[in-house]
């Protein structure tokens, strides 16, 4: 835990850095800015929908047709459910945008500041980074829509968004932040050995994704987030294995006085 809240505190700090904060404001501002667009010309078409399919349940159909108040109830029930459902839906258009653009910026900026002593291997790349995004979110999405019935239990629409996002944070975020510093074998390795820290720390600055106002920072937090705590995971495995950190660029050299002729008499 202590190397999480070392990441935490660290990306708090690089909040204050010229050109960071910017990156982390767009990306959830654009998407809330286009779900919500969404949401208000389809929210009717929506509910109808998912109330005659829930109609269409022969289990339920007549318990809902013999009480008004129990129909009224699960009127309510879809719209919280629907609601929610977009929360996760505009925190993964966001975590796109970040993984695709706004992180590899902000990972430059970071890792000259505090991780310049870091070796650049190269082991991922751009397109990886791509197509990591896009597997992470079809799976994302497939998980959310095959749980979406068990969101009218009141609770699991609050606690299967966090999991499935934490989820979703460390897949794509781990990748990106080790993508020009560890080789091959270490951007492997590393999401490996920490999966389990890596899942706390993407289901933690998941649960921002529903504070007012934060959430929409969030899904950039939680990429600066997993940078910090990533490069860092990757410097002190280098040191454990013997590698030689980078040091510092020479100064130049100063040109030497020249000395002044003796002058024989």
């Amino acid at each position: 835990m202590g190397d999480i809240f070392l990441a935490l505190g660290r990306s708090l700090r690089s909040l204050t850095r010229t050109g960071i904060f910017w990156h982390l404001i767009w990306p959830g501002v654009l998407a809330s800015v286009l779900w919500t667009v969404v949401a208000i010309f389809s929210w009717a078409f929506i509910i109808d929908g998912v109330m005659n399919w829930i109609g269409s349940l022969n289990w339920l159909s007549g318990w809902l047709a013999s009480s008004e108040l129990a129909a009224g109830i699960l009127l309510v029930l879809v719209k919280i459910a629907v609601a929610l459902a977009f929360v996760p839906l505009i925190y993964v258009t966001a975590a796109v945008l970040v993984a695709l653009v706004a992180l590899p910026l902000m990972l430059e900026r970071v890792a000259k500041r505090d991780y310049a002593d870091l070796e650049q291997r190269r082991g991922g790349s751009n397109v990886g980074s791509g197509w990591n995004a896009l597997v992470a979110t079809l799976l994302f999405l497939g998980a959310i829509l095959l749980s979406l019935p068990f969101w009218l239990i009141p609770g699991v629409g609050l606690i299967v968004p966090v999991l499935l996002t934490g989820w979703l944070n460390q897949r794509a975020f781990g990748y990106d932040a080790l993508m020009f510093h560890a080789d091959r074998d270490e951007l492997v390795r590393l999401r490996k050995d920490q999966r389990m820290p890596m899942m706390v720390l993407g289901g933690g600055t998941a649960l921002l994704a529903y504070v007012p106002l934060v959430n929409l920072i969030a899904p950039a937090f939680s990429g600066l987030s997993f940078v910090h705590f990533m490069l860092e995971s990757l410097r002190r495995e280098r040191l454990h294995n013997g590698v030689t950190i980078l040091d510092p660029a020479p100064a130049p050299a100063s040109a030497p006085v020249p000395k002044p002729n003796r002058i024989n008499k």
